[in-house]
């Protein structure tokens, strides 16, 4: 058997982007192996939430490529990303608050035909408490289950790869605990993830592989185990 690591599915390399005059990422290079969880981590204005939508297409590439399954995507919108399996749940769940929990998924799901429309009722399945309020409108739901279903909205495409924004940011510990677990069971059916998260002790402690972000570039980078012991990380995001 060979030890060889599984090639970067998703690869950005010195990125350049932001907003209007404002640059937030300067050359910042990162790679996402194939079925790898990886955490990104760093305070608030590091340019996290930049990193991800410059990924997944919704901020435009100043400079730099961005390489998704071997194809350079740098010039593609989200849409095509998407389609190419390529996608982001961004911070703040951005449900279409007026349509029921299952016409969300129906929505969602319509970018993979019938085979997308045939996941719904797993997704039910995995997530419960979705199937006892699938009849609600999701702008209705409390903020765990607005998670839960951007989650569920995102796994109806059948990703490859899953840009995660901050999933557990205002939720109770316990719904805390729940998006960890569904996160981590993604992970483990072969879903390649790529994670920003606050909470970087949880993040850490499922991750594969991490970074953490500073002012727009890398400045760190490691197993989640190492980083997790790093004395910088520890002072700096875990309270140490």
């Amino acid at each position: 058997m060979s030890g060889a690591p599984a090639p970067a599915l998703l690869r950005a390399e010195r990125l350049r982007a932001g907003y209007g005059s404002v640059e937030v990422l300067h050359e910042l290079s990162l790679e996402l192996r194939d079925g790898s969880l990886c955490a990104v981590v760093g305070a608030n204005g590091a340019g996290k939430t930049t990193l991800l939508m410059t990924l997944a297409g919704g901020i435009a590439v100043r400079s730099g490529r961005v390489w998704f399954d071997g194809t350079d995507v740098s010039r593609l919108g989200p849409h095509d990303r998407v389609r190419r399996g390529l996608v982001l749940v961004p911070e703040g769940r951005r449900m279409l608050a007026g349509m029921t929990v299952e016409e969300n998924l129906l929505v969602a799901a319509a970018a993979g035909g019938a085979a997308g429309r045939g996941r719904i009722a797993g997704l039910f399945d995995r997530f419960p408490i979705l199937r006892t309020r699938r009849n609600l409108a999701a702008g209705s739901l409390s903020g765990g289950e607005q998670q839960m279903l951007a989650i569920a909205r995102a796994l109806a495409i059948a990703p490859r790869a899953l840009l995660l924004d901050e999933p557990s940011m205002g939720l109770a510990p316990k719904l805390v605990d729940a998006i960890f677990e569904i996160i981590a069971d993604e992970h483990a059916r072969g879903t390649t993830i790529l994670l920003v998260e606050q909470n970087a002790r949880r993040a850490l402690a499922i991750a594969d592989h991490a970074y953490v972000m500073d002012r727009g570039r890398i400045v760190l980078e490691g197993s989640g185990a190492e980083l997790s012991t790093h004395r910088d990380v520890v002072a700096a995001y875990l309270g140490g």
